[in-house]
């Protein structure tokens, strides 16, 4: 795409609405870009790709949350100078502004998860605030205080974040792992329904995946039943996956990678692979960089390639 420079400091010789432009144009994307990402989108009324382009856009930036990048929207035919001095040949078009520069950009329309990765590599260059850093910290310390087994303090730590917070979807979900560790399946629920539902932010598929095996574990008392049913037929996989899920939800972990493992020794491909698909759930309940989660893949790894 044709490179672009932002409009001058000279303001003499324009009208009032010219002048108005720039101004806002300084304000809202020259000096906004110095603490955040701002996407600028060009556009016009006629342009059929440019309303395709625009509700996808919006979405992305909304999933970023935290006012982490902003969009500034600019008509072409109504602020003609400003796509005069950016030489825009065709809309929509996109740049990307951030420390004051247009740092990238791309003409046309593009699908949701390319432009996802494009914020998300714009978002990684911006550095956390001071503010930012120090929740950050405290996050990774309900975390760590969860992990250690203390569900309740987690559940009072995330809560109090969440109200410092309310726009972290990561806090969230933290609050509704930690729920889900008191037995609060319900609560756990409730909040991650307040996040989209689409959200791809990885603490929230973790803690959804986490959910989904609390709801469909057996309850504390039909443990024993299941471990007889295993213990009279050893090739009983669905009470193993069952009981599987019941120690996991229970904090068993590896007791119920144990039964999977076990069943995927046996029989790979019973009930078209649910054994395994079952503990990858597992695995990403607890997080991919989990090191228990480490082990299991590397346990299941050497069962599928023995």
């Amino acid at each position: 795409m044709a490179s672009a420079s932002p409009p001058g400091n000279t303001l003499g010789g324009l009208n009032a609405n010219d002048r108005a432009a720039v101004e806002a144009f300084r304000r809202d994307v020259l000096e906004a870009s110095l603490t955040s990402v701002v996407i600028v989108r060009f556009t016009a009324d006629w342009c059929g790709p440019c309303k395709q382009l625009a509700p996808v856009i919006d979405k992305v930036i909304a999933e970023a949350g935290q006012g982490r990048a902003k969009q500034v929207v600019i008509d072409i035919d109504r602020q003609r100078l400003i796509a005069e001095q950016f030489r825009i040949q065709s809309v929509p078009t996109v740049y990307a502004f951030l420390g004051g520069q247009p740092v990238d950009g791309f003409v046309g329309v593009k699908s949701e998860r390319e432009i996802r990765a494009f914020l998300e590599k714009l978002l990684a260059a911006v550095p956390p605030t001071q503010e930012e850093a120090s929740l950050d910290a405290l996050v990774d310390a309900a975390n760590e205080i969860l992990a250690a087994g203390d569900a309740q303090q987690a559940a009072e730590a995330f809560a109090a974040l969440a109200r410092e917070a309310p726009d972290r979807a990561d806090i969230i979900a933290g609050y509704a792992r930690a729920l889900l560790a008191l037995g609060q399946t319900d609560g756990a629920e409730a909040a991650l329904a307040t996040l989209p539902a689409d959200s791809k932010d990885a603490a929230v598929v973790q803690a959804r995946a986490a959910l989904d095996l609390a709801k469909s574990a057996a309850l504390p008392g039909e443990l024993a039943a299941l471990e007889s049913r295993i213990a009279a037929d050893p090739a009983d996989h669905a009470a193993r996956i069952e009981l599987a899920s019941a120690l996991f939800a229970a904090g068993q972990r590896d007791a119920a990678a144990d039964q999977l493992l076990a069943a995927i020794a046996a029989d790979r491909e019973w009930n078209e692979g649910q054994a395994r698909a079952t503990l990858l759930k597992f695995i990403e309940a607890a997080g991919f960089g989990d090191p228990w989660s480490v082990a299991t893949r590397r346990k299941l790894s050497q069962i599928l390639f023995a």
